[in-house]
This record gives structure tokens, C-alpha cells and sequence, in this order.
């Protein structure tokens, strides 16, 4: 597997308060890497730096293109990151309503990803926004409803189609079951774990979920806050972990 992104350092601290300390990591291409903990651990902090989204206190963040060059984040321009996320890159959020334009059709908004990136066809537009609807089990039929008709289920599968249209590299994805019933979030996690190998995708799991890491991910960072007190595979670590912080956490599970 290629090196997709290497993490050395990472700190983000607002006045004394250090959000996230030190936090280093690799992620390969096609792995799943959850990063777990309690409200208040750092790790939405920690995703939101990976992705662009705040500018980190020190440390680096290296992406790995497909040419062999690198791209240091952290140092790169507004406009760099910015193409990245509507590239390369997707970022699905815990409130659908954050990670799509609410005033366009559900077609709209996946066809709006890919004229980001130049495509002008609207024949191949609008044929690309069909079969990721179908893809994410969204009745084609409902390609020019407003997002605001569908369920919140049928919003974060649009906005799951949205980020993929453009066969990103890498999703960040930040508590994205968060808020849904279980019924519905048994079908979505079935999906996006379905999507996931079908696409060789790389993916850095923000989640407080156990279950949700351990049936996505493949390696799993326990954080405590914001620093990284576990990491390794997600098995191992469900079934014994080492920190006394990571025993409490899966206990806590375990109990309910």
C-alpha cells in the first residue's frame, strides 16, 4: 500500500488550552483509521486540522499524491486546500446540512462537485448525479427534490454521493451516524462499509461509537484530552486494551 498521508507533531492549542498535543500517524491508502474518545478529546479538533479546516499551532501534515510529490498542508495555500476537499479529498459531516447546499436539488448539489473540478457536460452531469443516487439506494426520481424533502437518513447518503462523485483519495468523516436511528444507521454503516472496499478508500473515522469503529475501521486512536494515549488495530484494542483510559472506554461499552 502507498503512503497517503504522514502526520508528525500535530498541536492545536486555543490560549492554555492544548486541543490537540504532539499527534502523530500514517495513513495508507485503502484503511480505514477511526479515531475514538469522550466530548471534549480533541479528536473533531484533530480531523478538522487533518482536512484543511483549521490551521494547526505546529507540526506537519504531508499528503502524498498519486505523481510522488507531497503537499505539506499545514503550509499550503487556502486555495490548495480548498481544491483538495472538492477533489481529492471529502469531508462528511455529522449534520447533512453542513456538508450540502440546502437551497439546490439533490442533483444540483452532486453536480455541483464536478463542475468544481470542469466538468461543463450537463448530459454527463446529470447522468453521474443518477447512478450515485442509485448508488447510495436514493430513488432517481427524487434527483430535483430539495434536500430539505428527504429524510435525514436519504441527507447523509446524498452527501455521502456529493463527496464521491469525484472518486476522492480520502474521506474525513466526522461522527457520521451521529443523530440517526439505529435502524437507519445500521443501513448507512452497511453502505459506507460496502463503498469503502468497493473503492479503495482511505478513510480517518471521527466516532465516540465503538460499534461504528470497529465495523469500519481497521486501526483505531484512543485520545484523552488531545493526546493520543492508544493506537493500533481496532481489534486488538477492543478486545484488550493496554491504557487504563482505552479499558475504561471499552468497559464502558461492555456495561450498557
Amino acid at each position: 500500500m502507498k503512503k497517503l498521508i504522514s502526520v508528525n507533531a500535530l498541536s492545536k492549542s486555543y490560549g492554555n488550552n492544548l486541543a490537540c498535543d504532539e499527534v502523530s500517524f500514517e495513513l495508507y491508502e485503502g484503511e480505514v483509521l477511526a479515531i475514538v474518545g469522550e466530548s471534549g478529546s480533541g479528536k473533531t479538533t484533530l480531523l478538522r486540522c487533518l482536512a484543511g479546516l483549521l490551521p494547526p499551532s505546529a507540526g506537519e501534515i504531508l499528503y502524498h499524491k498519486t505523481d510522488g510529490s507531497q503537499i505539506d498542508i499545514v503550509k499550503a495555500s487556502e486555495a490548495v486546500r480548498r481544491h483538495l476537499l472538492r477533489s481529492e479529498w471529502g469531508f462528511v459531516h455529522q449534520d447533512a446540512r453542513d456538508g450540502l447546499r440546502m437551497g439546490v436539488s439533490a442533483g444540483a448539489n452532486i453536480g455541483e462537485r464536478l463542475m468544481a473540478i470542469g466538468d461543463r457536460h450537463y448530459g454527463h452531469i446529470r447522468s453521474s448525479a443518477e447512478q450515485w443516487l442509485e448508488r447510495v439506494d436514493i430513488p432517481v426520481s427524487r434527483i430535483d427534490d430539495s434536500p430539505y424533502a428527504y429524510s435525514g437518513g436519504m441527507r447523509q447518503r446524498l452527501q455521502i454521493s456529493r463527496n464521491l462523485v469525484t472518486a476522492p483519495r480520502l474521506m474525513f468523516m466526522d461522527e457520521p451516524t451521529g443523530g440517526l436511528d439505529v435502524s437507519v444507521q445500521a443501513r448507512l454503516l452497511d453502505l459506507m462499509r460496502g463503498l469503502v472496499r468497493d473503492l479503495n478508500l482511505a478513510v480517518i473515522l471521527v466516532t465516540h461509537d465503538l460499534a461504528v469503529a470497529r465495523l469500519l475501521s481497521s486501526r483505531m486512536m484512543v485520545m484523552q484530552n488531545g493526546q493520543v494515549v492508544e493506537q493500533g488495530l481496532t481489534d486488538q484494542i477492543l478486545e484488550d486494551p493496554q491504557q487504563p483510559y482505552s479499558q475504561l472506554l471499552v468497559s464502558s461499552v461492555l456495561q450498557v
